[in-house]
């Protein structure tokens, strides 16, 4: 439930923030010059925050498509992300945002027209090839569908654009807007798994595993492209069962043609993501295993992620054609900055 909705003065009459009101008449409406004002100051925390979100309705202004970072990717050369909204309606202990935004509330941007602007214009810069476009890095890209509405208005984008490519990365059930349409063959709809002890431990208010392989086979069955994101790879002592366990069920009965693709890495964070995760929940046994730092980044001892990684691809193999296959490894001792893993 929303109970507090922050308002910038420049959106008050955009019929999008009017639709967002009208689904919750009741709740307290705050108006402000920039989003800034409420999403960016130092004295707010994370952790009490999460409880009850307000959120926060604006304009983006620049930034809209960004370079995506080294590691994020699917083999094209031309990848780009892009984020309609800013934090996400789950609270998996592991995820970067807690790290890198001071506030748990929720941003949306309603004016979608501007991203298919700064899309084309991604797009001149290399014609007639493709170019990927990655939703779901700052936010998940179909948890607030039923709100933001965001994925239903980029489809017809996506549809008569076929050199762009989208993901929409995703551990929602939220499947509705892409059901009702028929699918795009440039369009892969992406969803992570962890093992059901992880999720249950980590992924708080996550739709459990059972569920988002059911929504798999719902958009299989329609045709829509499907990725599998095992990402974070998350280490326990009994992980060799815990992830042979998972792949046989999420791969039970999924039509391999289906399947575009399958990416997995390893648990890390930015160093100073990191510490300030830790300092919000200093009982989280997550933070305190077998973890070491070197140069920006935190991540498992390199022996432990080494074989972490190799027998989760030895066993994706069993399962999916290598050209699928999409393994991220970055060493925690790299002073390279790459994507974390793990949203």
């Amino acid at each position: 439930m929303i109970r507090r909705i922050y308002i910038e003065a420049s959106v008050a009459a955009h019929p999008r923030t009017r639709a967002v009101l009208a689904r919750y008449p009741q709740a307290t409406r705050i108006e402000c010059e920039r989003y800034g004002e409420v999403f960016n100051p130092r004295s707010q925390n994370f952790r009490l925050q999460k409880t009850e979100p307000a959120l926060i309705l604006a304009r983006k202004h620049g930034g809209l498509v960004l370079p995506a970072p080294p590691g994020y990717g699917l083999g094209g050369e031309h990848n780009h992300y892009f984020s309609h909204m800013l934090n996400c309606v789950y609270d998996c202990r592991y995820c970067f945002l807690q790290g890198m935004f001071r506030s748990a509330n929720y941003v949306l941007f309603v004016n979608y027209e501007d991203f298919a602007t700064a899309m084309d214009a991604r797009r001149v810069q290399h014609p007639g090839e493709p170019c990927w476009f990655f939703s779901g890095y700052d936010c998940d890209s179909l948890a607030f569908e039923p709100l933001t509405g965001f994925v239903e208005w980029c489809l017809p984008y996506f549809a008569a654009r076929p050199d762009a490519w989208l993901e929409l990365r995703t551990k929602s059930t939220q499947i509705r807007a892409l059901l009702d349409r028929p699918a795009l063959a440039n369009v892969v709809v992406a969803f992570s798994f962890t093992p059901p002890g992880a999720h249950a431990a980590l992924e708080h208010k996550v739709p459990g595993v059972e569920r988002r392989v059911a929504a798999l086979h719902k958009l299989a069955a329609r045709g829509w492209k499907l990725g599998l994101r095992f990402d974070p790879l998350i280490y326990t002592d009994d992980y060799e069962k815990a992830y042979g366990d998972l792949f046989e069920q999420v791969f039970a009965g999924l039509d391999a043609d289906a399947l575009h693709s399958v990416s997995f890495g390893a648990f890390r964070l930015p160093r100073a993501f990191f510490k300030t995760m830790a300092a919000l929940y200093p009982d989280e046994s997550l933070f305190a295993g077998p973890l070491e730092t070197g140069g920006r980044m935190v991540g498992y001892r390199g022996e432990l992620e080494r074989e972490l990684v190799a027998f989760c691809a030895r066993r994706l193999g069993d399962y999916v054609r290598a050209h699928a296959l999409f393994p991220c490894v970055t060493s925690p001792d790299s002073d390279t900055h790459t994507a974390p893993r793990g949203r």
